[in-house]
């Protein structure tokens, strides 16, 4: 398994000598742990989607995944550029979406 490294400055992870977007440091652990736990149901559809060749099912992930990512901070503006209460509201969204 490749060994994950943070940048110094705590904004990427580093795995395999590629950099991806941390998750918000900001976030509330429960808050994170439901967010990844909806991100990984939505993979996973992502790709029972895939093997039955039902694109709209496939779409339908794939957004779920996008709303999580973006909860976690990992997609959309980056974390570091928006207000605390900016970040909170985004999560805050995110979680209502999914949860819905």
């Amino acid at each position: 398994m490749d060994r994950l490294d943070r940048t110094e400055d705590g904004r990427f992870v580093v795995v395999g000598g590629r950099r991806w977007r941390a998750s918000d440091p900001l976030l509330p652990e429960r808050v994170r742990e439901r967010l990844v736990a909806h991100l990984m149901s939505a993979r996973r559809a992502v790709g029972a989607a895939l093997r039955a060749g039902d694109g709209e099912a496939e779409s339908a992930a794939r957004e779920r995944v996008r709303l999580a990512k973006t909860g976690l901070g990992e997609r959309s503006t980056p974390w570091w550029e928006l207000a605390p209460a900016e970040r909170r509201e985004r999560w805050e969204e995110a979680l209502r979406a999914l949860d819905a």
